[in-house]
C-alpha cells in the first residue's frame, strides 16, 4: 500500500462537507409516512415512562425497533423540545409543523458524521496504486464518492426521510475495524448496530463465522484448514462479552420489567404478509408474479374457477398477509430455510478457506443479499445493505467493479417507487443519473486497459432498465391505465428489478467459488 503524504486526504474534508450542504437542499422536500412514524417514537420516549414504549398504540407507527435505537430517539427529543415542545406529545398525530420538519431533517444530516467518519476509516484501508498522484483517479477518493454520495442513501434518508446513514456508518465501521484487524472494537459496533435495528441480522452470521474463524483460531494448517488446538477460550468469552455486555445494555431494562416477550413481538411482527408494499426485486416478487400469471392462464382455459380464487390482492401495494392460488403459499419458516441454505456456501467458505478480512467482507454481502432474496417481509431499502459495503471491493477489483454497477444501478432504480411525488420526479432523476455516470466514469477510467467492466447482455439489461423508467414514470403516468392498474408500475418495476438483483448474486458466487480475491 502506497503510504500516504501529510496532505493526501485534504479533500474528504470538503467533499463531506459539500455534499452535506446538498443534503439540506432537500429539508422542503416530499418526505414519507416515516417522517411521522420517528415524530411518534420521540414523542413516546420523551412524554411516556420507559414500562410504555412498547407497548404504547395510541398511532399506527408502533415502535418496532430495538431498545438501544429507542434510547437514540430519546436523545434526540431532549434537542428536539429547543425547536417545538408540540412535536413530542403523544396525542399530537401527524404533527409537521416547520421547526418540526427542520429538527428531523437535521437530526439525520448531523447525524450522518458517524457514516462520514466510517468512510474516512474505510478509505484508510484502501490499497492504493502506487506512485499515483492523480486525486481524482485514487481508489479512496472513488469510495469516498461512492458512499458519501451513495444515491440511495441521499433519496431514502434525507427525501423519504429515516436514519440509514447513520446505521450503515456503524456497519462499515465495523468492517473497517476487522479490516484493521482490531476484531474486538469490530465486534462491539456490531453489537451496538444490531441493537440499533435488528434488520442487519441479515449479515450476523458472517460475522459470528469469521470471528469464530479468525479470532478464537489462531493458527491454520498447512492446507489452509483450521488447526483446532490452536482454539483461545479467552477470545471467545471476550467476544461474548461484548455482546452479552450491549444486549444488557439495550434490553436489560425491559427484561428486569418482565416485558422481553412483548418488546419481541413488536420486533417481529410476522403477521405483516410475505411482501412488502413495495414489493422488494426479491425471488418472492418473481414468484408473486408466476403465480398471478398461471392463474390469469389457469382461468382463461377453465381450468381454475375465478370465483374460487384467494380474494386477497398481491398488486393492491397493500401490507397483508395472502394466499397463492396456484402455487403453495410461503410460510415465514420456508423464507428462513431458503435464507439459509442460500447463504450456507459463503459461510462455508469463510470457515474452510478464509482469505482475510475481505473474504468476509464478500461473505457479508452474499449473506445480505441472500436474505434480501428469500426473506420474509423485506423492505426494498434493504438492498444497500449490500449496495454500500460492494463500494470497497468495486474499487479493488474489475470483476467486482462490474458486479457493482449492475448491482448499484438496479438496485438503486428499485428505490424509485419511493418517491412518487411529480415535484421530487426531476431531483430523483437527475440524482441517479449523476451517481451513475461517475460510478461508471469513474471505475472505467480506475480500471482502463483491463478489459470491459460489463458483458454485452449486462449492457443490455441496463438499457432495458431505461426503458422500464420511461415507461413506469412518463408514459403510464398518460394512460388510461393510471386508473384501472395503479400498481402496475410498481410490478414491473420490481419484476424488472429482480432479474438483475437474482442475477449480481449468482456472479457474486462465482466469484466466491473461484477464489477471485485475495488474501489480506
Amino acid at each position: 500500500m502506497a503510504a500516504s503524504t501529510p496532505d493526501s486526504w485534504s479533500w474528504f474534508p470538503a467533499l463531506a462537507l459539500g455534499i452535506s450542504f446538498l443534503k439540506c437542499l432537500f429539508i422542503n422536500a416530499y418526505y414519507s409516512t416515516d417522517f411521522e412514524v420517528h415524530r411518534n417514537w420521540l414523542a413516546i420516549t420523551h412524554s411516556l415512562p420507559v414500562s410504555r414504549w412498547y407497548h404504547e398504540d395510541g398511532s399506527a407507527w408502533t415502535l418496532d425497533y430495538p431498545p438501544l435505537f429507542a434510547w437514540f430517539q430519546l436523545g434526540l427529543a431532549h434537542v428536539a423540545q429547543n425547536f417545538d415542545r408540540k412535536m413530542l406529545a403523544v396525542e399530537n398525530l401527524n404533527y409537521s409543523s416547520f421547526a418540526a420538519v427542520l429538527f428531523q431533517r437535521l437530526s439525520v444530516i448531523f447525524t450522518d458524521g458517524v457514516f462520514i467518519y466510517a468512510t474516512r476509516e474505510c478509505c484508510r484501508c484502501v490499497r492504493e496504486q502506487k506512485g499515483s498522484q492523480d486525486v481524482l483517479s485514487r481508489p479512496s477518493f472513488i469510495l469516498a464518492v461512492l458512499l458519501l454520495w451513495n444515491f440511495g442513501l441521499l433519496i431514502v434518508d434525507h427525501i423519504h426521510f429515516q436514519y440509514n446513514g447513520f446505521l450503515f456508518g456503524f456497519l462499515l465501521l465495523s468492517v473497517a475495524k476487522l479490516l484493521q484487524s482490531q476484531h474486538l472494537q469490530g465486534a462491539l459496533l456490531f453489537s451496538v448496530l444490531l441493537n440499533l435495528k435488528h434488520i442487519y441480522l441479515y449479515v450476523a452470521p458472517s460475522y459470528g463465522i469469521y470471528l469464530l474463524r479468525s479470532y478464537c483460531f489462531t493458527q491454520d494448517n498447512t492446507d489452509g484448514s483450521v488447526r483446532w488446538r490452536s482454539f483461545r477460550p479467552g477470545r471467545l468469552l471476550a467476544l461474548g462479552s461484548i455482546v452479552v455486555s450491549v444486549c444488557t445494555v439495550s434490553f436489560g431494562p425491559f427484561v428486569v420489567m418482565d416485558q422481553l416477550p412483548q418488546v419481541l413481538s413488536r420486533l417481529f411482527p410476522f403477521k405483516r404478509g410475505l411482501c412488502h408494499a413495495y414489493w422488494a426485486p426479491n425471488v418472492w416478487a418473481l414468484y408473486n408474479v408466476l403465480d398471478k400469471t398461471l392463474a390469469l392462464i389457469g382461468v382463461r382455459l377453465n381450468l381454475l374457477e375465478e370465483a374460487e380464487l384467494p380474494q386477497a390482492s398481491m398488486t393492491g401495494g397493500l401490507v397483508q398477509e395472502f394466499q397463492h392460488s396456484v402455487l403453495p403459499s410461503i410460510s415465514p419458516f420456508i423464507t428462513l430455510v431458503c435464507t439459509l441454505l442460500s447463504i450456507l456456501p459463503a459461510l462455508w467458505s469463510v470457515w474452510w478457506r478464509p482469505s482475510g478480512a475481505r473474504g468476509f467482507l464478500r461473505c457479508l454481502l452474499l449473506c445480505a443479499l441472500g436474505s434480501f432474496m428469500f426473506g420474509w417481509h423485506v423492505h426494498e431499502k434493504a438492498i444497500l445493505i449490500a449496495i454500500l459495503p460492494l463500494s470497497f471491493l468495486a474499487v479493488e477489483s474489475r470483476e467486482d467493479a462490474g458486479i457493482f454497477l449492475l448491482l448499484s444501478t438496479t438496485g438503486h432504480y428499485s428505490l424509485f417507487p419511493l418517491i412518487f411525488t411529480p415535484a421530487e420526479l426531476p431531483i430523483k432523476v437527475l440524482l441517479m443519473l449523476m451517481f451513475t455516470l461517475y460510478s461508471f466514469t469513474a471505475l472505467r477510467k480506475r480500471f482502463s486497459g483491463q478489459g470491459s467492466l460489463l458483458r454485452p447482455l449486462e449492457v443490455v439489461y441496463l438499457l432495458g432498465l431505461v426503458a422500464v423508467a420511461i415507461g413506469c414514470e412518463i408514459i403510464f403516468p398518460l394512460s388510461p391505465w393510471q386508473q384501472k392498474l395503479p400498481f402496475l408500475p410498481l410490478l414491473a418495476t420490481s419484476v424488472y428489478c429482480s432479474l438483475g438483483v437474482c442475477y449480481s448474486f449468482l456472479r457474486l458466487y462465482i466469484s466466491l467459488l473461484r477464489g477471485k480475491h485475495k488474501q489480506l
